[in-house]
């Protein structure tokens, strides 16, 4: 039994620093060398300081901002570490409630739109830290957009398709925009006060 111990202790030793140590260190390495942005959170700076991450969703209210979409994340939302989906049902009523209020408070916010209210203004994703909208969700809150920051609307529509990603490889999912790119571009370009 002893003469057994001593390979199966050195395959474990081997492997522990295979595994847990070179394979670990080896793929950082590649990944800080060959998506540096991406290994490091995909984070975007304002002045030199980091104010957010391309990858999670803020909630913007300023109405001199686009505004994301909903959260279920955390009791506020958009709390990055408590990411999830409602979990509501569709015959829910704290569901349909909440869905109502948020078509409420899109029209309260976008008087000027008149259209029918893209489906993630009133519903949040299934990480509830989506940070991306649809272009039709853009669109929507353009004209509140202009008018606050007194530019026309087609400057913003025109700003609106400059940040839209589209599809994933060319064919997966919609093009959608990223609203804390958006919105700091606004500011560089029409900055309101």
């Amino acid at each position: 039994m002893l003469k057994h111990l001593g390979p199966a202790f050195r395959m474990t030793l081997f492997l522990t620093v295979l595994t847990g140590l070179i394979y670990p260190i080896a793929v950082t390495g590649l990944c800080q060398l060959l998506f540096h942005d991406q290994a490091n959170g995909s984070l975007i700076a304002n002045g030199g300081r980091v104010i957010g991450s391309a990858l999670i969703g803020q909630n913007f209210t300023m109405p001199k901002y686009f505004h994301p979409r909903p959260s279920a994340a955390g009791i506020y939302g958009y709390d990055a570490s408590a990411s999830g989906g409602s979990n509501l049902g569709p015959t829910s009523r704290k569901l349909f409630d909440r869905t109502k209020a948020a078509a409420d408070q899109f029209r309260s916010e976008n008087p000027a739109y008149r259209g029918s209210i893209p489906a993630d203004a009133l519903s949040a994703s299934g990480s509830g830290l989506d940070p991306d909208i649809s272009v039709a969700n853009a669109k929507a809150q353009a004209a509140r957009v202009a008018r606050i920051r007194k530019v026309s609307r087609d400057r913003i529509l025109a700003l609106v398709s400059q940040n839209t990603n589209g599809r994933g490889l060319g064919f997966l999912g919609e093009p959608a925009i990223n609203v804390l790119k958006l919105n700091l571009a606004l500011d560089r370009l029409y900055p309101a006060y």
